[in-house]
């Protein structure tokens, strides 16, 4: 099923596959959420759910993805991945409650396992000593893909309707993983490169030895707090605009300027853990996110807001970008996918309950109190920038 691929194509094709699926993951749920909200007669918790549903897909089925992956391989995963989200993307238009659309986010994000962790494994495989680059750039365009099409999402659902929308969204991912899917395959075994130097990965960790090292679990709980953080932008960005007497348009600016950073920072936050190291890479840019909650209820106009969101998506980015080489840095290539979906549980489990959800309640609690809101989350990045410096390869 799978062609032989070169590097360069192996790199491309797994940019490629996980284009639109981030494009639903960071932009969609925050275009459609009015439309949601009025049409069902919901509050901002139901709303706030759905990104807790997506994220709980992803986190039950990531560990299963990095084992259907060792027995399957990257193409057909990923081809199974497209199939899923491109179907009930399609089928979203018939949803007749907001419990529909939790179930469409939760099957959602268990279909990103399938293409997520299959591009993240493929370009490491091919670019062993270049990973924090190539990881990067993978997770840019996951999380730049948002940015792109958030105004043609807005321009589509103001034009033509959801219905519409869900159909460009679906076919669009549909043709794309098609496409790409035979050109994402493991170059051939190669010799161990764990300890040769500067760069190469760490030596591979069966998943239960590494469940028994502190990095593991301080990686897990920087998933946890700065996933969160992270991810509660996604819903909270355009209400707080409305919130400050900004119309649609302007509102998703916000979420634009979040989702630009969210994905050019993370080729550029890959590039530099190669250089000067995961975790102060890491640290530095969740200081920077955490400053800017603490300061976003203060500051004043669209640009600032805007600027400040851009910060937090900076952050984030980072935490897709750079965690993924620093996991091989510390449990090697050869079982990646089954740690890393382990670590992933995190962001699953608790980092949908902790950002969207918690925060749409402590709204419609407080009457929209958003400095109390963003100063939670703050402080889950500054947390996180402790923990990350706790991870490091562990004594074997």
């Amino acid at each position: 099923m799978a062609v032989t691929p070169s590097p360069e194509k192996a790199l491309w094709s797994s940019c490629a596959a996980i284009f639109w699926p981030g494009s639903m993951a960071f932009g969609f749920p925050g275009i459609m959420a009015q439309h949601w909200q009025i049409v069902f007669g919901v509050d901002r918790a139901a709303v706030g759910q759905i990104l807790f549903f997506l994220l709980l897909g992803v986190g039950s089925s990531m560990y299963l993805a990095g084992r259907w992956q060792e027995r399957l391989g990257p193409t057909r995963l990923v081809l199974l991945g497209t199939l899923i989200s491109s179907t009930v993307s399609l089928a979203l238009p018939l949803a007749p409650s907001i419990g529909a659309v939790h179930a469409w986010a939760f099957i959602t994000g268990a279909s990103h396992s399938c293409l997520y962790l299959p591009a993240l494994s493929v370009v490491q495989r091919w670019f062993p000593t270049r990973r924090g680059l190539v990881a990067g750039l993978v997770s840019m365009v996951f999380g730049l893909a948002a940015a792109a099409t958030a105004p043609l999402y807005s321009w589509v659902l103001g034009e033509a309707g959801p219905t519409a929308l869900c159909l460009v969204a679906g076919l669009a991912a549909l043709v794309t993983g098609l496409i790409a899917a035979p050109f994402m395959s493991f170059p051939a075994p190669r010799p161990a490169l764990a300890g040769t130097g500067h760069g190469a990965p760490g030596l591979s960790l069966r998943v239960g030895q590494a469940l028994r090292t502190r990095s593991f679990w301080a990686l897990w709980c920087t998933w946890a707090l700065a996933g969160a953080a992270g991810i509660a932008m996604v819903t909270l960005s355009v209400g707080f605009g409305l919130g400050r007497g900004l119309n649609l348009r302007q509102a998703v600016m916000i979420l634009t300027a979040f989702n630009l950073t969210n994905g050019l920072s993370r080729l550029l936050s890959g590039w530099l853990s190669d250089l000067v190291g995961r975790n102060l890479t890491m640290a530095g840019a969740f200081v920077l996110a955490g400053t800017a909650y603490l300061l976003l209820p203060h500051a004043q106009g669209l640009y600032q807001w805007a600027a400040l969101a851009a910060l937090v998506g900076f952050a984030f980015g980072t935490l897709f970008a750079v965690s993924a080489p620093l996991a091989t840095d510390c449990f090697g290539l050869e079982h990646f996918g089954a740690i890393f979906g382990v670590v992933f549980t995190a962001y699953g489990f608790l980092s949908g309950a902790l950002g969207p959800w918690l925060g749409g309640h402590l709204l419609d609690a407080t009457g929209g109190d958003f400095a109390l809101v963003f100063g939670y989350l703050g402080l889950f990045f500054m947390a996180s920038a402790g923990l990350i410096f706790l991870v490091r390869p562990p004594k074997i």
